[in-house]
């Protein structure tokens, strides 16, 4: 690899490293016997491909013309969709991107006002190179920063108005972290007292069910409008969905015109979103259960290895995915989770270390069906093999 022009040869050489290091990753999350958090989307074209025309058949009839600009089995799937939100209406996305944006800009026509409350950490934010200020001329103001979702407090003594209040549920950047059910309604609360439009940012919504003891229709019903994806959580090849009045979603549907999100066929990505509905949505509740199992056991590992400053966050994981953090540079423990997974073909820590602050690392941990097979004593044994491998800690 040639240094780009103004690098120096050691900023050269780490990048180098660290792309050697992605590299044996991504070969060891599709080699390893046995991983913790392996996720359907990291399967090859033809896997892929093989488990849709297996389930396909029965989530939609596959005699009936393909779908052309939204109808067919698009159109079905988003009344799926509505009818689990509980909203009057719901239009398919090919982005989450595209599909908050819309719904953002479409709210703020309606209350002429285009200034969007969100937390700090919200994806918009953080994730989608200032999109809701650079396209669709809304103006997002921070109600906070804080690692936490933000309270009622902070969103009734906002100093200034907003038209609508966008919150991210769960709070992914912030450890995959929910409100109370209390805590959710009095903010939802505060924002209507300000005549505030009320938006989730749903993309993980499927899973907050168990934390907040409603089912997905209660939940969405605090809400003027929901997005929800269908790969996160849902193993689906791609795609949102836009929910909430009827009215709101034909609006929403003109503009998803606009932005050029009218695709001429989706049904790959649709069958794999019903797929999904069908067969991981009713799975969660148990990831949610197994996840608080496996990071119990983590800590546990940790401790008994002697690194007392390990952290997994939330203790309770509030869905199936959690955060783990560890007193390293990045490229220590990741160096340490792919070399476990090359020598004993277990791999602990399958996504990516990044920094969470000077000389702490964090990653992410999510638990799906691959993970039901790992007990406790399971995960705490590969804890002290992945340990092992750890210089001793700062």
């Amino acid at each position: 690899m040639i240094p780009r022009m103004g690098d120096t040869a050691e900023q050269g050489e780490e990048r180098s490293a660290a792309q050697r290091l992605l590299e044996r990753r991504r070969t060891v999350q599709g080699k390893a016997r046995r991983v913790l958090s392996r996720a359907g989307w990291r399967g090859s074209i033809r896997e892929r491909l093989a488990l849709l025309q297996e389930a396909a058949p029965a989530v939609h009839d596959l005699d009936e013309p393909a779908d052309v600009y939204g109808d067919g089995v698009v159109a079905a799937l988003e009344e799926r969709v509505a009818a689990l939100l509980g909203t009057e209406a719901a239009a398919f996305f090919p982005t989450g991107t595209m599909a908050q944006q819309v719904a953002l800009r479409c709210w703020a026509a309606r209350t002429g006002d285009t200034t969007v409350a969100l937390h700090g950490l919200a994806h918009p934010e953080r994730h989608e190179r200032h999109a809701l200020g650079r396209v669709a001329g809304l103006r997002p103001v921070r109600v906070t920063s804080e690692p936490r979702p933000p309270t009622a407090g902070e969103i009734r003594d906002f100093p200034e108005p907003f038209g609508a209040l966008m919150l991210e549920l769960p709070l992914r950047d912030a450890g995959f972290l929910l409100p109370s059910w209390e805590e959710l309604t009095e903010v939802v609360a505060a924002a209507r007292e300000r005549d505030a439009v009320v938006h989730f940012d749903g993309a993980r919504l499927w899973e907050s069910t168990v934390h907040f003891g409603r089912p997905l229709d209660e939940i969405a019903a605090l809400a003027d409008s929901v997005y929800v994806s269908f790969y996160k959580s849902l193993d689906g090849f791609g795609g949102a969905a836009l929910a909430g009045p009827k009215s709101l979603v034909e609006q929403a549907r003109t503009w998803r015109h606009r932005y050029g999100g009218m695709v001429f066929q989706q049904f790959p990505t649709a069958l794999s979103a019903l797929v999904g509905l069908d067969r991981e949505l009713p799975r969660l509740p148990e990831y949610v259960r197994h996840a608080r199992v496996v990071a119990a056991a983590l800590r546990e590992g940790f401790a008994a290895a002697g690194l007392p400053w390990a952290r997994v966050h939330p203790e309770v994981p509030h869905t199936h995915e959690f955060q783990v953090w560890l007193p390293y540079r990045p490229e220590v423990p990741a160096e340490a989770a792919v070399r476990q997974a090359e020598e004993t073909s277990v791999l602990l820590f399958a996504n990516s270390w990044e920094e969470a602050g000077p000389g702490v690392a964090y990653t992410e941990v999510t638990l799906r069906s691959a993970g039901l097979e790992w007990t406790a004593d399971d995960v705490r044994a590969a804890v002290a093999d992945f340990a092992a491998r750890l210089p001793a800690a700062p």
